[in-house]
């Protein structure tokens, strides 16, 4: 793909992306803001690409893929799980709006900065962040609407259940499928599995 719109124009071909809002953040939130210099010729070449530390930025059908399952609307508080180099990031601050709230978390000191740096170009306000990740997934005693995580569990972690409110939704990749989970009520989940996805693993603390 020599640009943008050639790219965007595909993935409405295939028929991967569909909303006009989703469609309009890959627009605005230009990929190319978020990839390595080195990589710079590659950037809209459908492919994931390396950011350092052994992370990459996910190939832009995935994103847009898990972006239509997580169904983002505008007001929404959302959590980013392993917001790399940031792209995700800043396209969920701009599917939920001035209304809403987006938290990126990443365990990666180098990539943290990167993103922080590389959201500060769409001059979003406070209500989007990216934060070091802490011990424990996610973040407990909160609540969401949506989380998205962007590398691979080995098995679901039942504590993101916890911090998503009644009606939200979770869209993770658990070893080599993307799940959509819908949460119904305190103790009733709808899911959905998509197979044949690749993306680096989830890095969580190990138990003790």
């Amino acid at each position: 793909m020599k640009n943008l719109q050639e790219l965007v124009n595909s993935m409405i071909a295939s028929g991967v992306l569909r909303n006009p809002k989703i469609i309009d953040a890959f627009q605005t939130i230009d990929r190319k803001y978020f990839i390595p210099e080195e990589f710079e010729e590659y950037t809209y070449v459908d492919a994931p690409l390396p950011i350092g530390n052994n992370q990459t930025i996910s190939q832009p059908t995935t994103v847009a893929f898990m972006l239509e399952l997580l169904d983002p609307k505008d007001g929404n508080r959302i959590l980013d799980i392993g917001s790399g180099s940031g792209w995700t990031a800043g396209l969920l601050c701009y599917l939920t709006g001035k209304k809403g709230s987006m938290v990126g978390l990443e365990r990666i000191d180098e990539l943290v900065q990167m993103g922080k740096k590389n959201l500060s170009k769409f001059g979003f306000d406070g209500s989007c962040c990216i934060e070091k990740a802490g011990e424990t997934l996610g973040k407990p005693g909160e609540k969401f609407d949506r989380i998205l995580v962007s590398a691979s569990a080995r098995a679901l972690p039942q504590e993101l259940f916890e911090q998503l409110d009644i009606g939200g939704i979770l869209v993770i990749p658990v070893q080599n499928s993307i799940f959509r989970y819908e949460k119904v009520s305190q103790k009733e989940m709808k899911k959905q599995e998509f197979p044949g996805f690749a993306f680096v693993p989830l890095i969580t603390e190990e138990k003790s």
